[in-house]
């Protein structure tokens, strides 16, 4: 690293550190796994903690705060990561949202004007002041005319100014933390802090160009277009780059406001299951999902259509990944542990080495106490995350995707149980996950895979005559040479011996340095 970029980091991670240790945020380190500096500097950090610092993962979120936007979208990837700072950490961290103060309002009207090359009233009639702010962008409410000399209320998010600057320079420190974890810390290196904060920055650089959140925003609208009692805004592309994002404006109450959803007279049970069934529909069916569907992103309107806005998260799921959630959220759902096990070794999460019989054997210790407990004690999210533990016994691989998914799930079902505390995850999702496996797994998946198959061959068959007049036409070329022998021009075997001396000079060259060095090393 060069020093001139070294030296800001050092301030930056002395500056960090501080803040952590007044936080409360160092109890998470355990020293154990710490070289003698790093524990040394660890006591000498818990002196400096604050007599009213939180425990852990809440000292954590309060460091991260003190810190500034970039450390607090740090803490809101870190929460979607529970591989890497645990469970407990992780929903500690989900309190980030929307915590971060607004940027002032004619910043934000500079930042339109720049984005759309054009007078503030030429794409607005009016701009309201900031509803929301997070770490990245904010949101206000605005008004435009429409085609027929009418108005519209519209929301629009505007990148936070300079941000991609400041992120790329907080990040330089935190990319200085994991590789000194990497280098001092060897038990981290399983948990490869170096690529998490790759990922952090492919995350922010995607969350940054708001045209990404656009087109995340038209696929969800195409895959649930069928789907009664959900939506997605609508995007007025005309007034989206990648640093403006304008939508429908949203009326309706969030599901984070409960006495609100009652007064409008909602049904909050039948939302609780609507939301999950939603998720898992979109999860398994579709293979794409909204993966911060926290309560302040989620909104019912005045017919009870839930509507979800803020894209800048989202998970996907290949046909595999889907296949594996829905066997085995049915075989728990059955008591089926053997074929739990063996969908995770078909899937290639487990290794092929492992025996089926005792994964079966783990699955069911994970299982059998569902049944002993009421529908209202039973969390989906909660069994995933034994899965997940479980499963590192038998050295299964990490998967990001399934991890996201899981992170989700636990989110999906704490805000469908703050609306329905009695709510049966088990029947809630039971529907869902049969129409799954009978349209995938059935005759008509079956035959729908087939006829994939046959695509692919008439594809590969109508290639084959050329195939066949390529290898002919190779097989006469090696027959000529066969025939005939190699032949080289002079000018071809001037070059390979030039070649060759070269080679030879480098290698001796290279033996003598090898030589010298041995004998300065030996006598001097």
């Amino acid at each position: 690293m060069p020093v001139l970029s070294a030296v800001p980091n050092l301030f930056r991670l002395a500056r960090g550190g501080f803040v952590m240790a007044r936080e409360g945020a160092l109890r998470l380190a355990d020293p154990l796994e710490l070289p003698p500096l790093a524990r040394t500097l660890l006591r000498l950090g818990r002196l400096i903690e604050k007599r009213s610092a939180k425990d852990g993962g809440e000292g954590l979120a309060n460091a991260l705060e003190r810190l500034g936007p970039s450390y607090v979208k740090l803490g809101q990837f870190l929460a979607t990561r529970p591989d890497v700072v645990g469970f407990k950490t992780a929903r500690d961290l989900e309190r980030l949202h929307d915590s971060v103060p607004p940027f002032p309002h004619e910043v934000a009207e500079a930042a339109i004007v720049e984005a759309l090359g054009a007078p503030l009233s030429a794409s607005f009639v009016s701009l309201g002041p900031a509803v929301a702010a997070a770490s990245i962008a904010q949101v206000h409410r605005a008004v435009v005319r429409t085609e027929d000399g009418g108005e519209r209320a519209v929301a629009v998010k505007i990148v936070r100014p300079d941000v991609a600057r400041r992120f790329s320079r907080d990040l330089s420190a935190v990319f200085a933390v994991a590789r000194l974890l990497e280098r001092w810390v060897p038990k981290t290196r399983r948990l490869r802090p170096l690529e998490v904060v790759r990922t952090l920055a492919r995350s922010v650089a995607i969350e940054m160009d708001l045209r990404l959140e656009a087109a995340a925003l038209s696929e969800i609208a195409e895959n649930t277009a069928g789907d009664p009692g959900f939506r997605v805004p609508a995007v007025d592309w005309e007034r989206t780059t990648r640093g403006v994002l304008t939508l429908e404006w949203i009326d309706g109450v969030k599901l984070s406001d409960r006495a609100g959803l009652a007064a409008a007279g909602h049904d909050l049970p039948a939302l609780g299951r609507h939301l999950m069934q939603t998720f898992l529909r979109h999860a398994m069916r579709d293979g794409f999902f909204h993966a911060d569907m926290h309560p302040g992103n989620l909104f019912v309107d005045s017919a009870g259509t839930l509507i979800a806005v803020d894209f800048g998260i989202t998970g996907r799921l290949g046909m595999k990944e889907r296949r594996f959630l829905a066997e085995i959220l049915y075989g728990f759902i059955v008591r089926d542990y053997r074929r739990i096990a063996e969908v995770h070794f078909e899937a290639g999460y487990v290794p092929a080495d492992e025996s089926v019989d005792e994964f079966a054997r783990a699955l069911r210790a994970i299982g059998e106490p569902i049944y002993s407990r009421t529908a209202d004690q039973i969390s989906m999210a909660r069994l995933l995350t034994l899965l997940f533990e479980v499963t590192e016994l038998f050295r299964m691989q990490t998967r990001p995707e399934l991890l996201m998914l899981q992170k989700t799930m636990v989110v999906v079902e704490g805000v469908a149980r703050t609306l329905d505390p009695k709510l049966d995850m088990w029947r809630t999702a039971d529907p869902v996950v049969r129409e799954w496996i009978e349209r995938n797994l059935g005759p008509v998946g079956i035959a729908e895979r087939a006829t994939d198959e046959l695509r692919k061959l008439a594809r590969g068959v109508s290639g084959l005559p050329d195939l066949l007049l390529r290898v002919n036409r190779t097989s006469v070329e090696l027959e000529d040479v066969v025939r005939g022998g190699f032949t080289f021009s002079d000018e071809s075997i001037q070059a390979i011996a030039h070649a060759v001396q070269r080679r030879a000079f480098w290698g001796d060259l290279a033996l003598w340095v090898i030589a010298i060095t041995f004998v300065f090393y030996v006598f001097g």
